[in-house]
């Protein structure tokens, strides 16, 4: 009785197996759908088309050039089969979009042909910058365009220690010179970076930008950390009310009412100071001011926002000079001045680092510079001296987001 409702032995074993056989089965049909050489298809005969500014070229020769010294776009184009006709197009109806007289020697380009036994340009791509360019085709009628490539940015982190300059530590690092002025322009209100020590040191995160795997320029400074003086000055990026700027860790505005400094200069030639012998006069008397020695034409900004009050030459021996104030309690002259910035007048209003004028040696002067003087209450001070009080710190709204960019960022440096 049993027997009929019972499977036997044999029975079992035989759906053993069949069951063993499914799930192996299974296993092959899995794994032969997520491997593609089990579905006869190799990744390496999956072929992605070879682009140049926007164009297949796979079927095409591109070869690269650099603008040369006094050569031309008909020069160039001659000597690659364009004719007359279609250079004179281009110069004269395709300005809109790009001038051929702004072609810059030095700047790279590309000449894209067919792999004909007489090989026929198609394209013409000059480079107006590292990212940009503008692409001629040649295929039927002339058609110009503007491209741009894409730019990755990638962040990396330097170290270094002053040894001569700022200049000098940031390449010995290997990094890109100009971090120096990057640096230089973050803590130009707190800094005097020409008054570093030997022993001064920086950490600098900051961003590289790439076109195509090719270094092309800097980008954002995100944080950094300056010791100089004893001093740990910490300077972190962050974006309030769509502006952005540079803080310290407690959200203080690393800018300042005033700049350190007006200009980039050499060296300072003479400070501040109630008896000095005049170097033309030969006499002692007072010198309200800082020289700080330039080349002539050098830029000179103003330090701070203000309205122009005075401008003129002054025949005392300042030569040409101009008079910013700032506000009710601060004023500023700039003397011995080669020229003004075109356009400056008696009442404009000028905005921190705006060009007002050009190193010179007007007046009573021995040399190209620019006497610097700084007034408080109509009372002359150094300017060396000055304690400049911060801009607006954090918004309280954005307290927060700014100490997490903080936390994040302090512990890397």
């Amino acid at each position: 009785m049993f027997s009929c409702i019972l499977p036997t032995y044999s029975m079992l074993n035989y759906k053993f197996w069949i069951l063993l056989l499914s799930v192996f089965m299974l296993t092959i049909g899995c794994n032969t759908h997520d491997d593609p050489e089990n579905r006869g298809v190799n990744f390496q005969d999956v072929v992605i088309p070879e682009k140049a500014y926007g164009i297949v070229i796979d079927s095409l020769v591109l070869t690269e050039y650099v603008v040369q010294k006094n050569e031309f776009l008909a020069d160039i184009l001659l000597r690659h089969g364009i004719n007359y006709n279609q250079i004179d197009y281009i110069a004269r109806r395709t300005q809109d979009t790009f001038d051929v007289r702004k072609i810059i020697a030095g700047n790279s380009y590309s000449v894209i042909k067919t792999k004909d036994s007489l090989p026929q340009t198609l394209y013409f791509a000059y480079e107006i910058s590292a990212s940009k360019y503008v692409l001629y085709n040649f295929n039927d009628s002339v058609e110009v365009s503007r491209g741009r490539k894409s730019i990755i940015s990638k962040t990396d982190t330097i170290t270094g220690v002053i040894e001569s300059s700022l200049w000098n530590a940031i390449v010995a690092q290997q990094a890109d010179p100009n971090l120096a002025n990057e640096l230089s322009e973050i803590y130009a209100w707190t800094v005097d970076f020409f008054g570093l020590r030997k022993g001064d040191s920086f950490k600098i995160i900051y961003n590289k930008q790439f076109v195509e795997d090719k270094y092309v320029s800097l980008g954002r400074v995100d944080a950094t950390l300056f010791f100089h003086g004893g001093d740990s000055l910490y300077a972190f990026y962050f974006q309030q009310n769509g502006k952005g700027d540079y803080f310290d860790e407690n959200g203080n505005s690393l800018q300042r009412t005033f700049l350190k400094a007006p200009l980039r200069y050499n060296r300072i030639s003479s400070r501040f100071s109630n008896s000095r012998l005049h170097p033309v006069l030969k006499i002692r008397r007072p010198h309200h001011g800082v020289d700080y020695a330039a080349a002539s034409g050098t830029p000179v900004y103003t330090v701070g926002d203000g309205t122009v009050i005075k401008k003129g030459y002054q025949k005392r021996g300042g030569g040409n000079y101009i008079k910013i104030k700032h506000n009710g309690t601060y004023s500023t002259t700039y003397m011995h001045l080669k020229g003004f910035a075109k356009g400056i007048k008696v009442g404009d209003h000028v905005r921190q680092g705006d060009l007002i004028g050009y190193v010179g040696s007007t007046g009573l002067s021995t040399g190209p510079h620019l006497d610097f003087r700084f007034y408080k209450n109509g009372k002359p001070v150094d300017p060396l001296k000055v304690e400049s009080p911060p801009s607006l710190p954090i918004d309280t709204s954005y307290q927060n987001a700014f100490d997490s960019v903080v936390e994040h960022y302090k512990t890397r440096l």
